[in-house]
């Protein structure tokens, strides 16, 4: 198998474990939401192995549950399935952070991070970087009323 294809299968088996966190599925259910969220879909042939080894190692439990009209293996996670789901949610977190992080710019007045539609002027002769107009017309506020101020002695 290719390096691309056991990177995807993790992207797929991460996303099932996810979607679990978030509420018990059957199979079918778990294989139709995949396919809904990231537009791939999920090989019965992956799936049912992967919950299985899941169940194995104490992060999922399955229960038979009336589903339709006849009753499915409902999946759950675990308070260790739980947990692994959370690892998960934080390492995709900081993924992201990584790769947003250098388009982001500071506003000079409130020192909130901007990503798009910054706005710029340029204030006693040095381009600053709002996020929006508001915050440079009070940062330009704030220095004209210090510039009133009298001096203490």
């Amino acid at each position: 198998m290719m390096f691309d294809e056991d990177v995807a299968l993790d992207m797929i088996r991460s996303s099932i474990v996810l979607l679990l966190s978030e509420k018990p599925l059957h199979g079918y259910g778990i294989m139709k939401e995949v396919e809904t969220r990231i537009g791939r879909q999920v090989n019965p042939s992956l799936l049912y192995p992967f919950l299985k080894q899941l169940e194995k190692n104490g992060l999922v439990e399955s229960t038979r549950k009336p589903v339709g009209k006849k009753p499915k293996n409902v999946y759950e996670l675990t308070v260790t399935g739980k947990k692994l789901a959370t690892r998960i949610y934080k390492r995709i977190a900081s993924m992201v952070s990584m790769a947003i992080e250098p388009n982001l710019s500071v506003c000079f007045h409130c020192g909130c991070k901007i990503y798009e539609g910054r706005y710029q002027e340029t204030i006693d002769g040095k381009e600053r970087t709002f996020c929006c107009v508001h915050c440079a017309q009070a940062y330009k506020n704030e220095l004209s009323s210090t510039a009133q101020l009298p001096e203490e002695n």
